[in-house]
């Protein structure tokens, strides 16, 4: 039987051309870098080395020029990477990526990636490292770091069985391309809001390059356009198949992993830009496309005109109950059709009120040529949950049908005050392991 490449979603397909007179022009991720201003700067560091790697040294590497080159979207890049007779290696074991070049060699090292693994390792592992006492970095937790393809996967779980099968189990999909993420799933571990946690180390290519970046390789003659940056970290697997949705396609694997059965309650982490800088509303997304959400199968609905009243069942205010500690300013939401969605804020007393959506009326995008959903008349981001949403829905309902997925969307402003917030409990914590 022949094997189909999976085709990617149109969710990740753009059209845009790079005028080579201004190369360093942002065609796509202009509301992260530009508007939300993300710090992108400990993702990823590129170095000119010193000499070329030995053939033997490339040799025990991956190359996937060829798989880039097909790949990518971005056309400048392609052209360029030709015209400099690039061949490009990822070496599997510390997730580095080379440039070879007929004169030189560049390489880009995952920074984060190895500094999120010094924080609960001694040494950064390369191989399963097994389960191992987090100690000050979490206390009453334990790792354990996954190897794979794209850069891996970091477990976390409470020592006490109990704690992990009954409170939720937190996923951070993105990883490094949501800045604070991390912090956001270690601040709901410590405070008890999460017994375990599963995180995305690796990158699913699209990640955009710093200016400091862009600068340094243009220095050394690889003057690339940061839209779309997927000729680094690959986007897809050597079939085709988008690295992107890893954690959502593998959920049973890491639950498993976990050594649990997959908790009622899991609450995805995610980092949005909102409509404006210090924008701080959390959306909770429950489903924006199949298998759709029913409103009457989450709580008890009721409509006085063109107003809708959801008060959510029991299991669902818990999440967001637990959620509600980011933002005093929160929102729900779904779709139950195609066009047949809602927006509902969240009241002090955990009810819901809203608005039907069709978004083929009501939704804008923010920027020109970005997909970026917003609602206009409400000044906020449109966030129901996209493709990677679905997949996790439809993963968790076979593991344990009375799950409940929240995909929750935290802009830039809540996350940075999240990490204070961790760092505030850190410090209390070390002061009392230290009798002051």
């Amino acid at each position: 039987m022949k094997n189909q490449k999976p085709k990617i979603s149109p969710l990740f397909l753009s059209q845009f051309e790079v005028d080579e007179t201004v190369p360093f022009q942002r065609h796509l991720n202009r509301l992260e870098v530009e508007i939300g201003q993300e710090d992108y700067s400990r993702l990823k560091r590129v170095e000119l080395l010193d000499e070329v790697p030995a053939e033997a040294t490339f040799a025990s590497m991956i190359e996937i020029t060829e798989r880039l080159l097909k790949s990518t979207q971005n056309n400048y890049n392609r052209l360029l990477l030709k015209r400099l007779q690039a061949r490009i290696y990822i070496d599997p074991i510390h997730y580095s990526i080379f440039y070879r070049l007929p004169d030189r060699c560049l390489r880009f090292v995952a920074t984060w990636r190895k500094e999120v693994l010094q924080r609960f390792f001694a040494e950064v592992p390369t191989s399963d490292s097994g389960w191992q006492p987090c100690s000050h970095a979490l206390p009453e937790f334990e790792a354990r770091f996954l190897p794979d393809a794209a850069g891996g996967v970091l477990l976390l779980r409470n020592l006490q069985h109990v704690d992990r099968q009954q409170r939720p189990l937190i996923t951070a999909s993105h990883g490094p391309y949501d800045p604070h993420t991390l912090e956001v799933t270690l601040y709901f571990l410590r405070t008890g809001k999460g017994g375990s946690a599963i995180i995305n180390l690796g990158f699913a290519g699209r990640e955009p390059l710093t200016d400091e970046n862009l600068a340094q390789l243009e220095s050394w003659g690889v003057p690339l356009n940061p839209s779309n940056i997927d000729v680094i970290y690959p986007y897809i697997d050597e079939l085709g198949h988008p690295y992107c949705f890893k954690l959502e396609e593998g959920l049973p694997g890491y639950v498993a992993a976990l050594e649990i059965s997959l908790p009622d309650l899991v609450i995805d982490i995610h980092g949005c830009v909102g409509t404006f800088t210090d924008d701080r509303r959390v959306v909770v997304g429950l489903g924006g496309l199949p298998p759709f959400r029913i409103a009457e199968q989450l709580g008890e609905l009721h409509r006085k005109k063109d107003v809708f009243y959801l008060q959510p069942h029991n299991e669902m205010q818990q999440g967001l109950t637990l959620v509600r500690d980011l933002s005093e300013e929160m929102y729900v939401q779904f779709c139950a059709d195609t066009h047949h969605c809602y927006n509902f804020a969240l009241l002090g007393g955990m009810q819901l009120l809203g608005t039907q959506i069709d978004p083929r009326i009501d939704t804008d995008s923010l920027l020109e040529g970005e997909e970026r959903a917003f609602l206009p008349n409400e000044d906020l981001r449109w966030l129901p949950g996209a493709g990677a949403n679905a997949l996790q829905r439809i993963a968790a309902h076979k593991l344990n049908p009375a799950s409940q997925c929240l995909h929750v969307e935290i802009p830039t402003a809540v996350r940075r005050k999240m990490v204070l917030k961790l760092r505030s409990l850190e410090i209390e914590s070390s002061l009392d392991a230290s009798g002051l």
